[in-house]
C-alpha cells in the first residue's frame, strides 16, 4: 500500500491548523482567525503564509485589503519565489521585484506622531503636514508602496533561506501592533541544482533519479498531451483560436501552443475567476477562446460561468483537465464536482470523451458550435480498451456501442472503456448488454436511453463524478418523466462525499466502482 500525504490537514498532524490544498485562501483564513482572537481578548498572533504565485489570486487581494484596515493582529509572510507552478505572470510579481522598504520606520513615526498630537493648536497640523510631504517624498523614491499604503507595516524583504535573519525579523514583528508583512525571497528548489534549473518540472513530480533529476517512469501520451496538439493543429488553420490558463501551461498541454503562436496564448496567473470573465469577453469580440483549466480549479470561476458566459449565451470552450478522480492530490484536486455544477447552469453543452480519438472529434465539433461548451476528460492516459467505432458527434446524441436484450450499461467519458468490459463479463454469464456511451451529460440523449430501458427493463449507469445531479440523475430523471414504472435502475459513482487521497484504482474499489462490485451488483438486480 503506497503512502500519499496530500495537502495539509488537521486530521494528519496538529501542526495542520487547517485543511487546504488550493492557492490564495490564507490571508481570509488567517483574518478570521485574528478576528476571532480578538473577540475573545486573545492576543495571539495568527500567521499566514502565501506564495507571490497565489498573490495572483482574487481572494488573496480581497483579504490583503479587508487585512489592511483591520488592526488584527495578523501577520502575512509573503514567500516571493517568482514561482507559482510555472514562471509568474503579471503586475504583482512585477511590483514585488521593486518594492525595497527601510526597516521599522513605522514604530518611531508613530512615537512622534503621538508627542506632536498633544502639542496645543499646532500639533495636529504638523502631523498631517509632515505625513503628506514625506509620503510624496516616499512615492518619488520608493514607487511601490502598495502594502504600505493599505495598511500593513512592511518588513523585508529577507532573505528566506538565512534563518538567523528570518528569525530576527519575526521577533521584530512579536513586538509590533496590527497587520504585518513580512516579504521574504527564496529560490524554489534551493540546494538541489535540477530543481533549481527547472522548478516547474520539479512542482509536483513523481518519483525520480536523485543522481540524474530524471523520473523512473517515462511519460505515456496522455490526455493533456492530446489536447494540446489537437489545439495547436486547429490554431494553425483558424487565426481565431486563442488559448488561455491559469498558471497551468504546462500541465494543461499549452506549452507548445505558447512557443508557436506566442500573441495567441495567454496566462492569467492563479486567477480563475478573470479566466472565465476575460474569455466571455474575447468571445463577445469575434475571438475562438478555449480555456485549458482543471476540473477542480474550475469550481472558483461558478459565478463567472453562470452569470458572464452562460446567462448570454457566450460561444466559449472549456476545457476541463484532471476530471474525475486524480489521486494522490487528494479531497482538494478530485475532479468529482464539474458534471454537477455545469449540469445546473443553462446553455451549456457538456461532454465528456472515451478515448482520444473521440476527444478530437468533440475538440473539432465544439469550438466551432457557437455555444458555451464544455469538454472534460482525465488525469493520464485513455483506458486500455479498443473500441470498434466512433461517431461523428451530433448535438446530444449519444453512441449505442453494443446491442443487447437483459440489461443497459450507460456510461461517461473514461468509464465507458469500463462498461465494455463488464458486457464482456456478462457475455460469459450468458447476459447481453446494450451499451451506451452517453457522450453529453447536456443535452442529454433521452430518446436512446428511454428506448433501451423499454427493452432491457434494467439499467446501471456509472460515472467518474458524484452521483446526485450528474449521469446517474439524468437517467432516473429521464425514466421517472416517461413513466417506467418497470425498469430498475442502479448508479455506480461517488455519493455525495470527499474522495480521500490514494491509488486511484484503490478508491474506485473502495466506492464500488470496480468491476467486481457492479457485476456483484448486476447479479442481484
Amino acid at each position: 500500500m503506497e503512502v500519499y500525504l496530500g495537502f495539509p490537514k488537521t486530521s494528519e498532524s496538529k501542526y495542520d491548523s487547517f485543511d487546504t490544498g488550493h492557492s490564495s485562501t490564507s490571508i481570509s483564513v488567517a483574518l478570521g482567525m485574528a478576528r476571532a482572537n480578538m473577540l475573545k481578548e486573545n492576543k495571539n498572533k495568527v500567521i499566514a503564509v502565501i506564495g507571490d504565485g497565489s498573490l495572483t489570486g482574487g481572494m488573496a487581494l480581497e483579504a490583503l485589503n479587508d487585512a489592511g484596515s483591520s488592526n488584527s493582529n495578523v501577520i502575512v509572510v509573503l514567500n516571493d519565489n517568482e514561482m507559482s507552478i510555472s514562471k509568474n505572470v503579471g503586475g504583482i510579481p512585477a511590483l514585488l521585484t521593486k518594492i525595497r522598504v527601510k526597516k521599522m520606520y513605522k514604530k518611531s513615526n508613530n512615537s512622534i506622531k503621538r508627542f506632536l498630537n498633544k502639542v496645543p493648536l499646532i500639533g495636529k497640523p504638523i502631523v498631517k503636514l509632515t505625513h503628506n510631504l514625506k509620503r510624496s517624498i516616499k512615492q518619488m523614491i520608493i514607487p511601490n508602496m502598495y502594502f504600505e499604503d493599505i495598511g500593513f507595516t512592511y518588513l523585508g524583504p529577507v532573505d528566506g533561506h538565512n534563518i538567523e535573519e528570518l528569525e530576527n525579523i519575526l521577533e521584530k514583528s512579536k513586538h509590533l501592533e496590527g497587520p504585518i508583512l513580512i516579504h521574504t525571497i527564496t529560490k524554489k528548489g534551493k540546494g538541489y541544482n535540477f530543481a533549481e534549473e527547472n522548478p516547474g518540472k520539479f512542482h509536483g513530480i513523481s518519483s525520480f533519479d536523485i543522481n540524474t533529476g530524471e523520473k523512473n517512469t517515462k511519460s505515456n501520451r496522455d490526455y493533456s498531451k492530446v489536447f494540446g496538439e489537437k489545439l495547436l493543429q486547429m490554431a494553425e488553420e483558424d487565426k481565431n483560436i486563442v488559448a488561455i490558463t491559469a498558471a497551468m501551461r504546462d500541465g494543461t498541454g499549452l506549452s507548445e501552443f505558447s512557443k508557436k503562436f506566442p500573441n495567441r496564448f495567454y496566462d492569467v496567473g492563479i486567477a480563475e475567476q478573470h479566466a472565465v470573465g476575460m474569455i466571455a469577453g474575447m468571445a463577445k469580440n469575434g475571438l475562438k477562446p478555449v480555456f485549458a483549466v482543471y476540473s477542480s480549479f474550475l469550481q472558483r470561476g461558478y459565478d463567472q460561468l453562470i452569470h458572464d458566459v452562460a446567462l448570454q449565451n457566450i460561444p466559449v470552450t472549456i476545457c476541463i483537465d484532471r476530471a474525475g478522480i486524480v489521486g494522490a492530490d487528494g479531497e482538494t484536486h478530485q475532479g468529482i464536482f464539474d458534471l454537477v455544477f455545469l449540469n445546473s447552469i443553462p446553455n451549456f453543452v457538456i461532454m465528456a470523451p472515451k478515448n482520444f480519438k473521440e476527444l478530437n472529434k468533440m475538440m473539432e465539433w465544439g469550438i466551432n458550435l457557437n455555444k458555451p461548451v464544455a469538454i472534460r476528460y482525465p488525469r493520464g492516459g485513455e483506458e486500455k480498451y479498443n473500441f470498434d467505432k466512433c461517431d461523428d458527434i451530433q448535438m446530444g446524441k449519444a453512441e449505442v456501442l453494443q446491442e443487447g436484450n437483459d440489461i443497459t450499461i450507460v456510461a461517461i467519458g473514461k468509464m465507458v472503456s469500463k462498461a465494455m468490459k463488464i458486457a464482456e463479463v456478462l457475455k460469459e454469464k450468458e447476459f447481453s448488454a446494450e451499451v451506451i456511451n452517453a457522450r453529453f451529460l447536456k443535452p442529454f440523449d433521452e430518446n436512446t436511453i428511454l428506448k433501451s430501458a423499454n427493452k432491457t427493463k434494467r439499467v446501471i449507469t456509472i460515472e467518474d463524478g458524484l452521483i446526485k445531479g450528474g449521469l446517474g440523475t439524468n437517467v432516473i430523471e429521464c425514466i421517472n418523466k416517461s413513466n417506467l414504472n418497470n425498469v430498475k435502475v442502479k448508479t455506480f459513482g461517488y455519493n455525495d462525499c470527499f474522495v480521500k487521497h490514494g491509488n486511484v484504482e484503490e478508491l474506485e474499489k473502495e466506492n464500488g466502482l470496480d468491476i467486481e462490485t457492479i457485476i456483484n451488483e448486476v447479479n442481484s438486480m
